[in-house]
């Protein structure tokens, strides 16, 4: 597989990074201490590298019907200035990617994709396209994403945005975006992120991004903000219940095993690709009365289970961790995990098999953490 670099690999060297492969690209894994970092970005703030998303747009004047038939949303019911969370389906309902579309225009939409997944949904939106009055141009690869995330993120971004257009970075809702003038540019400035805290989300062109990191390090110096690695990223997102594609997330899966049964829009008008086998899913009770559904759980010991360890009730196998890992926030591990619907309710006692023991764990409500806003 060839090795991809973000445009900011050269700034993350020099801080230290140790990398590790992600979807085929080279990212910092962690700078310090994983930690350090997941606690900066709980109580003050983290700096990200997102630039291994993927970056789609999609204009024209059919951009929100071919949209709602593409994934499985209503796209065309989104405001302009906001964003929606969505799912890009096979015609047999198994997932191809979660991602988040932002409408900028009535005929403009910003569709951003996973990592590794990039390539393969601009493909399949460019295959679907077909009969549309649209155009699917690919810009992932000259665009970086850079996130601000904690609780000290809007103050830090405050900094580098001129005085009279603070209000719109204070007035921007969570899951809408804006055109903002950030560290002398006009960018794209999102208030969205994968970490259950308060962040921004910023788009910018690759020879404008290293700039834009070293600014905001250094508008963060005074706030606790420090850089962040997918390894605290990941154990963020997990406290926040949301899923990891290739964990909670594949083609083998559907929306209603994995709790996404409301992102799919089986009233809107139009046809989409996989509504009628998710329509027949729903109709048969996938996540609710059959099959497995995605579930929280709470150890009540002090071992972690980890992806693919079995779930056991009474000795025999229910279901399977998909993501596991001690909560640095909580101070308990934590995990996520399809099982047996009967087995699912909140309360339920379940065990982990951890490699030939079992560990006590119950069933929880997910998120397992929640801000105080």
């Amino acid at each position: 597989m060839t090795e991809n670099y973000t445009a900011l690999y050269e700034q993350h060297k020099i801080a230290g990074a140790s990398f590790t492969d992600f979807g085929g690209w080279q990212m910092p894994l962690k700078y310090s201490s994983e930690l350090a970092e997941h606690h900066a970005v709980r109580n003050a703030a983290g700096l990200f590298d997102l630039s291994h998303m993927g970056e789609v747009w999609v204009t024209g004047p059919d951009a929100g019907a071919f949209l709602d038939y593409a994934l499985a949303g209503k796209l065309s019911a989104v405001a302009v200035g906001k964003a929606k969370y969505s799912l890009i389906c096979q015609e047999d309902g198994g997932i191809i990617d979660d991602l988040i579309s932002y409408r900028r225009a009535e005929d403009k939409y910003l569709v951003v994709p996973n990592a590794g997944n990039a390539a393969v949904v601009a493909a399949a939106l460019a295959e679907r396209a077909a009969g549309f009055h649209v155009v699917v141009d690919d810009v992932s690869a000259e665009t970086s994403l850079i996130a601000v995330q904690g609780p000290n993120a809007e103050a830090i971004l405050l900094q580098l945005v001129p005085a009279e257009q603070h209000p719109l970075v204070t007035e921007l809702k969570y899951y809408a975006a804006v055109e903002a003038e950030i560290n002398g540019q006009e960018l794209l400035l999102a208030r969205t992120g994968y970490t259950g805290e308060d962040g921004f989300e910023i788009y910018i062109p690759n020879e404008d991004a290293a700039g834009l990191w070293d600014a905001l390090l250094e508008a963060g110096a005074g706030h606790g903000l420090i850089p962040a690695g997918l390894a605290c990223r990941d154990s963020l997102r997990l406290e926040a219940g949301m899923p990891l594609y290739g964990n909670e997330l594949s083609r083998e899966g559907n929306p209603y095993a994995a709790g996404l049964g409301p992102v799919v829009s089986l009233k809107k008008e139009s046809d989409f690709v996989g509504k009628a086998v998710l329509a027949e899913l729903k109709e048969l009770g996938a996540g609710s009365t059959s099959g497995r559904k995605l579930v929280g759980l709470k150890g009540l010991g002090r071992r972690a289970g980890r992806s693919h360890y079995p779930v056991l009730k009474d000795g025999n196998v229910v279901g399977e961790v998909t993501s596991g890992q001690p909560s640095p926030t909580l101070g308990y591990p934590i995990a996520l995990a399809y099982v047996d619907v009967e087995h699912s309710a909140p309360g339920t006692a379940l065990d982990i098999d951890l490699r030939g023991k079992p560990e006590p764990f119950q069933v929880v409500e997910l998120p397992f953490y929640k801000r105080q806003k």
